[in-house]
């Protein structure tokens, strides 16, 4: 109703709040047909509605009176239907019997303006295009709730998407916010709903209906600007989880008062990898590969299985690495950690087609 009434009636705000949208709110791109594809789509449904008319016509031919012989064919039929539906006509064939005249009024003129339509499609497509994009929009922010916005696509950005999509998260749930364009519109191309502009103001924030949002990633390319958007972002949303990147370590603490839940610091993960990669090579390895998702071994977090209640970890069909118990974490030596219990999360190795599997049940 809420749509309905926004194409019918808006204030002056709204109407405002939804141009502004317009500009900076990229919705994910669509497939479009080619435009020789689409010339001749049109072109059938042409033909298409001249045929029907071509018939109705015939069938009613008893109907209809023709100056110059009087008699209606086939032929004749065509010819009124073509001259009927592209131009008022020429009055040498008319209907003559009320139930010809009546088909006229409530057919055969409908079909003319479709017709008409269909030739001026083009034309009516640019001048609706505006409109179909404010449906769009409207609906996704009225729909838009509990979802994931990833502040910054850039390298980090673009990674932890694909680890949230490789997680089973659909691409609905996740809105990209980035102050340059061109990040914004290759966003719109990978199926993401983008807003372009400075996410440490509250007005960009709120385009992607960070308010309402369960989590958010705040990986942009300064630390200082990462603050900022941090304090912004908890001051609009008290209770969605939000995790950080930062480059230096000192900066850590800083996130973490502006309301980070999780601050990652890229140039110590950077800098301990190297320094692995250097001492050995198999762990640095096998650490990338668990940081990829799907790529052999995955690192995953699942619901206690019902067969592994009661029983020791180690006696689990995956390697188990820590469980998640009452909001804390136990890895697998610590003494507390006898047996699996109801209602615990696992952190496990598993084979990459299994971890999906795993993630699709649960």
């Amino acid at each position: 109703m809420s749509l309905f009434r926004s194409l019918w009636t808006r204030s002056q705000r709204e109407a405002r709040d939804d141009a502004e949208a317009g500009r900076s709110i990229n919705m994910p791109t669509q497939t479009v047909l080619p435009p020789l594809q689409q010339v001749l789509r049109r072109l059938a449904m042409a033909l298409l509605v001249l045929v029907t008319t071509t018939l109705i016509v015939y069938f009613d031919r008893e109907g209809y009176n023709d100056n110059l012989d009087g008699s209606i064919d086939l032929l004749d039929a065509a010819y009124y239907a073509t001259v009927t539906l592209s131009t008022t006509g020429y009055g040498d064939i008319t209907p003559a019997s009320d139930a010809a005249r009546v088909t006229n009024i409530f057919v055969i003129t409908p079909l003319r303006v479709m017709f008409l339509i269909i030739l001026v499609g083009t034309t009516l497509e640019v001048l609706t295009e505006r409109t179909r994009q404010q449906v769009r929009i409207h609906r996704w922010r009225h729909r838009t709730r509990d979802h994931v916005v990833v502040i910054g696509y850039g390298t980090k950005g673009r990674h932890a998407v694909r680890t949230l999509l490789a997680q089973g998260i659909p691409r609905d749930r996740i809105v990209v916010v980035d102050a340059l364009g061109k990040n914004a519109e290759s966003a719109g191309d990978d199926g993401l709903v983008a807003v372009t502009g400075d996410a440490t103001r509250s007005e960009t924030l709120l385009k992607a209906e960070v308010q309402r949002a369960a989590q958010v990633i705040v990986a942009p390319q300064r630390d200082e600007a990462a603050t900022l958007i941090t304090l912004t972002a908890r001051q609009l949303n008290r209770r969605a989880t939000i995790v950080a990147a930062v480059r230096e370590d000192e900066n850590v603490p800083l996130l973490r008062q502006s309301g980070a839940d999780t601050v990652v610091t890229s140039s110590s993960s950077a800098g301990r990898l190297l320094g692995m990669s250097l001492v050995s090579p198999p762990v640095a390895r096998t650490l990338e590969d668990l940081m990829t998702i799907g790529s052999g071994l995955d690192l995953i977090e699942r619901p206690v299985a019902p067969g592994e209640v009661g029983r020791p970890p180690h006696e689990s069909t995956e390697l188990v690495l820590a469980v998640v118990r009452d909001k804390t974490v136990l890895d697998f030596t610590d003494p507390r950690l006898t047996e699996l219990r109801k209602g615990d999360q696992v952190v496990t190795i598993a084979r990459a087609a299994v971890s999906r599997e795993t993630h699709a049940d649960s």
